[in-house]
């Protein structure tokens, strides 16, 4: 298994390949259910909404940066970029990312993950979906809302100096 969703594949298959190949900490939980959950700490989260995890996932391009793993909640519009924990703990962080609306997910909290026989469009699903065990520095993804940030700041500028 070479990706993370195949036809005839059952939960714990998928859960197999996410902790074998892509390093993700995934149990199934609750087995009778066959949600696939990871419990952040060596992974953790930012999730966003969907207009700003796809103009982050262009930035990081863009900047030549792998984007690592993305998973959406389409009946939410939000997207989940799973990162390395190496965001600090700082108020003054969570303060500036929780204005444009981009939660951090640490150790603890629980992401879950797309499975099998989940309906499309409504559960999560994967926007980039993992291969391997790489994730992106959450310092870069913070870096790159940054800078999705700032150029929104700078149209809203010349739009009001027009």
């Amino acid at each position: 298994m070479d990706s993370p969703k195949r036809i005839g594949d059952t939960p714990l298959s998928v859960c197999h390949f996410y902790r074998r190949v892509c390093d993700l900490p995934a149990e199934v939980h609750p087995p009778h259910l066959g949600r696939i959950t990871l419990r952040a700490g060596r992974v953790c989260g930012l999730m966003m909404p969907a207009f700003i995890g796809a103009e982050v996932k262009a930035w990081m391009h863009r900047h030549d940066h792998r984007v690592g793993p993305v998973l959406t909640h389409p009946r939410y519009q939000r997207w989940t970029f799973l990162t390395h924990p190496d965001l600090p703990t700082d108020v003054r962080l969570y303060a500036e990312l929780s204005r444009l609306n981009v939660s951090i997910l640490r150790a603890g909290g629980s992401i879950s993950l797309p499975g099998p026989g989940q309906r499309p469009g409504l559960f999560r699903a994967w926007v980039h979906p993992p291969r391997d065990a790489y994730r992106p520095p959450g310092r870069l993804v913070v870096e790159a809302i940054r800078g999705c940030a700032a150029q929104h700041a700078r149209q809203r500028r010349a739009v009001a100096y027009a």
